[in-house]
């Protein structure tokens, strides 16, 4: 089994700090849960969504690129589904530096055979570019995400996909715990 895995909200609960810090730039008047909401559709579309200024732009992803890995906190149960792969692989909107000093801070860093980030120079999500060179370079047969931009590439280079704690997502498997992924995902894996 070979996987593909978004990696903020995926395999790591970064969510509770970026909203932390959204929640700072923008001062009082919104709610947390709304907050969190808008950043998971995505970055852009939070900033967009809460009108952010350039500048307050660039202040919030500095401080994001200032978190350290130890606020970071892996989900139950994905170094599990990690050591049950043959091959894991991580394309992300991320700084490749960062997600690498967070998987080698949790010594998952052994799990995977290649990172791609954005300064590889693909296009962003939902664009299938990287999809598709990590496909035809590991031959992908599954791909994790939290969110619909996550997914939207594998579904249009047919590959099936796991929407993780996200009902809302158009996806061949929906999981809200990596402890149930033996018995929700893994007996429809076999038999294709």
């Amino acid at each position: 089994m070979k996987i593909l895995w978004d990696f903020d909200g995926t395999i790591f609960n970064t969510y509770p700090s970026y909203t932390k810090l959204l929640m700072e730039i923008l001062g009082d008047g919104y709610t947390e849960e709304e907050t969190l909401g808008q950043l998971k559709i995505s970055f852009g579309h939070a900033f967009r969504f809460f009108k952010i200024s350039e500048e307050q732009s660039r202040k919030m992803l500095e401080k994001v690129r200032g978190l350290k890995p130890e606020e970071f906190l892996p989900f139950l149960g994905v170094e599990d589904v990690l050591k049950k792969a043959d091959t894991n692989v991580i394309m992300t909107h991320k700084e490749k530096e960062d997600v690498e000093n967070v998987l080698t801070y949790y010594k998952y860093d052994r799990y995977f055979a290649e990172v791609v980030g954005m300064e590889d120079g693909f296009p962003r999500k939902p664009d299938p570019a990287a999809y598709a060179y990590l496909h035809k370079k590991y031959g992908i047969d599954l791909v994790i995400g939290d969110r619909a931009i996550d997914l939207e590439p594998a579904r249009r280079l047919g590959i099936r996909t796991v929407s993780y704690q996200n009902h809302e997502s158009e996806a061949d498997f929906y999981l809200d715990d990596y402890r149930d992924f033996d018995k929700v995902i893994l007996p429809h894996l076999e038999v294709r």
